[in-house]
């Protein structure tokens, strides 16, 4: 499949936004210092050094939300935002988020989320606001009533307080209803467009034909496409079948055998593909800007892209 004509530091429309962003979109939830999810801790100086350098660096976009870390990646963004202020042309995505102690993702708490998040950012307005992990919360109806959570983004968008409206979530089938009410200009999926699970297919597919900027989350699958099986043998955090392990397998050794780490497969797999406007890849350190630019440019050559191919599992849905 051909990729897109800029590299992984130049500019692609941002769906029908009229906003441009670069094909690699950097992750914040690391920042937040989550060691019962990542393994590892993260201060303030650490997470505001590589705020620094993604304000410094090639990439113009930045992912956050309002629950990563209980706003703790928000404040440490804002930190820096109040200290030098943000580029010109740089595109800040936040999220608003239900309720971390209730659970409440009502219209009203979509409006607090979302001035908690320009508080904590420093900012009066934010280029792209999404509707976070809706499915663990509300029902699509809930969401899409009147008073709802959707609703509320609606008027902030009206209102001036949010430039765009996106969809964030997980099972494909439910991001493709919310993107088919033609609210969202955005729409995240995670852990679904990789090297062992290509269930984001056909939300990739409706996002296209309607204008509607997909943004791939989490190409290495939560650290197995970057470590290999045996090192995490989990993918998405969760516990995983042996015969995707065993795939992954397959690829690193094909990967090994041309010189090309798993990773920067990992990640050219989704970069390649034109349906893909932007790629997150969370960090939490400095180094990480540079080390991503590399993995973004490392030559694939197209023989190993067809083994890789041949040795995907097949199609199944199975985080749904």
């Amino acid at each position: 499949m051909a990729g897109h004509p800029t590299g992984p530091a130049g500019r692609r429309p941002f769906g029908r936004t009229g906003l441009g962003v670069t094909p690699i979109c950097i992750g914040t939830s690391p920042l937040a210092s989550m060691p019962g999810l990542y393994g590892y801790e993260v201060d303030d100086a650490r997470a505001e050094a590589t705020v620094d350098a993604v304000l410094d660096g090639p990439f113009n976009f930045m992912d956050t939300s309002n629950n990563y870390g209980n706003g703790t990646a928000e404040r440490r963004i804002g930190a820096v935002v109040r200290r030098r202020g943000l580029p010109d042309g740089f595109v800040l995505a936040t999220k608003a988020d239900a309720d971390p102690e209730t659970g409440d993702f009502s219209g009203a708490r979509v409006r607090r989320s979302v001035e908690e998040s320009l508080e904590r950012l420093g900012v009066d307005r934010v280029p792209v606001m999404y509707l976070h992990d809706p499915e663990f919360h509300i029902t699509f109806e809930e969401a899409m009533a009147p008073g709802g959570a959707v609703e509320a983004l609606v008027a902030l968008r009206d209102e001036g307080v949010v430039g765009h409206l996106g969809i964030a979530g997980g099972p494909v089938d439910l991001m493709r209803r919310y993107v088919g009410t033609g609210v969202f200009a955005a729409v995240i999926n995670h852990n679904r467009w990789t090297l062992v699970d290509r269930a984001a297919g056909p939300l990739m597919d409706d996002a296209a034909a309607r204008g509607v900027a997909f943004v791939n989350g989490a190409p290495y699958g939560g650290g197995m496409l970057v470590k290999g099986p045996d090192a995490q043998p989990r993918y998405a955090y969760r516990d995983t079948d042996e015969s995707v392990r065993e795939a992954v397998r397959r690829m690193q050794a094909a990967c090994a055998a041309h010189d090309v780490p798993l990773a920067a497969a990992a990640l050219q797999f989704s970069l390649r593909d034109p349906r893909v406007t932007s790629t997150i890849v969370g960090v939490s350190e400095p180094e990480r800007i540079a080390a991503t630019l590399e993995l973004a440019t490392t030559p694939i050559p197209g023989e190993l892209w067809e083994e890789l191919d041949r040795l995907a599992p097949p199609p199944g849905g199975w985080l749904d």
